[in-house]
C-alpha cells in the first residue's frame, strides 16, 4: 500500500470510528489527508469502499494472526489464552477498526451485514476450537458457542476498560486478568 492511500486509510479508520460511517463526508476524508478528490478517487471509488478496505484487512489480520498463533499449540486451552491475547493486542493497537466493527454489527444495510458476517464467522472459528477442545477432553463441557461468543466478549470488555483507564494499559496484566477469570474456567481439573 503506497503512503497515500495508507493515509487515506488511517485517516478513514479514525474518522469513521469518531464520528460514524454516515457523519464522514468524503469532503472531510480528503481535507484531513490533504489531497484531492481526484487522489481519493484514484485509490477508492467510493466512501463504502474504503469501509469495505478497512473491515476486509482488519479481519484479514485478526485472523491471519489467531491462525499462525494457534497453530504452534498442541493443547486447547493454550489456543484460547493466544486468542485472549492477539484479541487485546488487536485492540489495543486496532481501537478504531474494532470501534468500527462493532459500531456496525447491527442494522440491516449491505455494511452491517458484512461486519455481522465477518464477526460471526471469527466467532464460529474460536467455537471450532472449543467444541475440539471439550471432545479431546482439555475443555469442559458446555455450550462451544456460548463460549466462543463469551471469549469474542473479550474485545467488548477490553475497549470498556481502555475507556476507563487513565493509564496505558499493560497487555500481559489484562491477559493475565482475563486467563485467571475466562480461561482458568474452561479447564479440567
Amino acid at each position: 500500500m503506497n503512503k497515500t492511500k495508507r493515509k487515506i486509510f488511517e485517516t478513514s479508520m479514525r474518522l469513521f470510528a469518531e464520528k460514524g460511517y454516515d457523519a464522514t463526508s468524503i469532503e472531510e476524508i480528503t481535507a484531513t489527508v490533504g489531497v484531492a478528490k481526484g487522489t481519493l478517487y484514484y485509490h477508492f471509488s467510493s466512501k463504502e469502499e474504503i469501509f469495505n478496505f478497512l473491515v476486509e484487512e482488519g479481519i484479514k489480520l485478526l485472523n491471519n494472526s489467531v491462525d499462525i498463533k494457534t497453530a504452534k499449540f498442541p493443547n486447547y486451552i493454550d489456543k484460547l489464552k493466544a486468542i485472549v491475547l492477539i484479541q487485546i493486542k488487536i485492540v489495543v493497537k486496532y481501537e478504531d477498526l474494532i470501534t468500527i466493527l462493532l459500531s456496525q454489527f447491527w442494522g440491516n444495510e449491505a455494511r452491517n451485514q458484512m461486519c455481522k458476517k465477518h464477526i460471526l464467522s471469527y466467532i464460529s472459528k474460536i467455537e471450532n476450537i472449543v467444541k475440539e477442545g471439550i471432545e479431546k477432553g482439555e475443555i469442559k463441557k458446555g455450550n462451544p458457542q456460548a463460549i466462543a461468543s463469551e471469549i469474542y466478549g473479550l474485545i467488548c470488555s477490553s475497549l470498556v476498560y481502555k475507556a476507563r483507564s487513565e493509564e496505558k494499559i499493560d497487555i500481559m496484566k489484562l491477559y493475565k486478568e482475563f486467563e485467571n477469570t475466562v480461561i482458568e474456567g474452561l479447564k479440567i481439573k
